[in-house]
């Protein structure tokens, strides 16, 4: 089993998420089985009692399991179906040693953080991993395991040192780490920064893992000189420093990294058995995003609901009319209504409010 772990670094909400998706599916189009774990540093045992404020949407599993809305994005990017062991929470390492402390299971040791969460981390990663997601139920060949929050958190402490001792049991050509970082373009100035980044990569070095990828979010392209900047100060070679600026649509990630070489390099690094060049699979993925940058016809959609100040709280529904309209060649113009401005109360406090909403929602189609 090959681990790729994903981090994240400066700021939480980053794209973790979709890169690690991006990554699997790039994988997977080399003909390799691919499974995804998502942890989360938080205390709750799982996402079912957020306010969709916090996380977004609670996406909900075949199995039941409500978890982060990343596993959405992991099934849909892999065609994948998981599970709701598939999301870790501190809560539930918690509660599963606790459990196994009243059992007795620890013999009347002092039950700590290290060794006993960090071990009980690595256990149920390696369980986990062979888990079958595919219809022809055959073991996974890679896990992608996505680190929620950032890199210095409090939180995220034990299972960064779960997984510093897990790249020495893994072997080296085993595990590897990716780490996503913000190149932060000032208006002021224009320039593109690094200094976040260096920082962040010194942060995790001194956690005891050192990054094999460095992925570099921005708004725009990035500039060359910045890449060497990069590669000079976080110690790793230019080809190891891979960019993703901000895009029309998400689909167009894995094309971003499969041009940079990604393919390739992990070949070497984990040792895979595979080609230097996708199958069709990402040659269907590639067409699909230049039609997607391509349509004309627009189809616009009201969606009411309670939390429309946040796309991510319906990122499922969105993602599901977006691939219906994408499927009969239609751009897909989604309005978000709030419902409480459609009420007849709203009407007597703010009349403005209430006629824009019923303005919105009579023009949709």
């Amino acid at each position: 089993m090959k681990y790729i772990l994903v981090t994240g670094g400066v700021i939480s909400g980053i794209g973790k998420g979709i890169i690690a998706s991006s990554i699997g599916t790039i994988l997977k189009s080399c003909g390799l089985r691919v499974t995804a774990i998502k942890i989360d540093p938080y205390i709750n045992i799982d996402a079912g009692t957020f306010s969709p404020y916090e996380h977004g949407e609670v996406f909900v599993l075949n199995d039941g399991g409500e978890v982060d809305l990343d596993l959405g994005n992991y099934e849909r990017f892999l065609d994948i179906n998981l599970y709701k062991d598939n999301n870790i929470t501190t809560g539930k390492i918690y509660q599963h040693v606790i459990n196994k402390e009243r059992h007795g299971d620890y013999l009347g040791k002092t039950v700590q953080v290290v060794p006993h969460i960090t071990d009980a981390v690595q256990e149920w990663v390696m369980n986990q991993a062979k888990v079958p997601v595919d219809d022809d139920k055959k073991e996974p060949q890679i896990c992608v395991i996505e680190l929620g929050g950032t890199i210095g958190d409090i939180e995220g402490m034990p299972f960064v040192e779960a997984f510093r001792q897990f790249q020495f049991k893994a072997k080296r050509e085993n595990f590897c780490n990716i780490h996503v970082s913000l190149v932060p373009q000032p208006n002021a100035t224009g320039e593109q920064k690094t200094k976040p980044t260096q920082n962040s990569v010194r942060a995790l070095r001194g956690l005891g893992l050192s990054p094999d990828l460095i992925v570099c979010r921005s708004a725009k392209p990035i500039e060359m000189a910045v890449k060497e900047k990069i590669s000079m100060f976080c110690h790793v070679e230019p080809e190891q420093v891979i960019f993703i600026h901000d895009v029309s649509s998400t689909y167009r990630v894995p094309i971003l990294l499969e041009e940079q070489g990604i393919i390739k390099y992990f070949k070497q690094r984990l040792n895979l058995p595979i080609d230097d060049h996708p199958s069709d699979l990402l040659m269907k993925w590639k067409k699909m995003a230049c039609r997607y940058e391509r349509l004309l016809k627009v189809c616009s959609i009201a969606l009411v609901g309670k939390y429309t100040k946040l796309s991510d709280c319906y990122a499922s529904v969105f993602k599901a009319l977006e691939h219906s309209a994408l499927a009969i060649n239609y751009k897909l113009e989604l309005m978000y209504i709030d419902s409480t401005e459609l009420e007849r109360s709203t009407e007597a406090e703010n009349s403005v409010k209430y006629h824009q909403a019923w303005h919105k929602l009579c023009k949709a189609e």
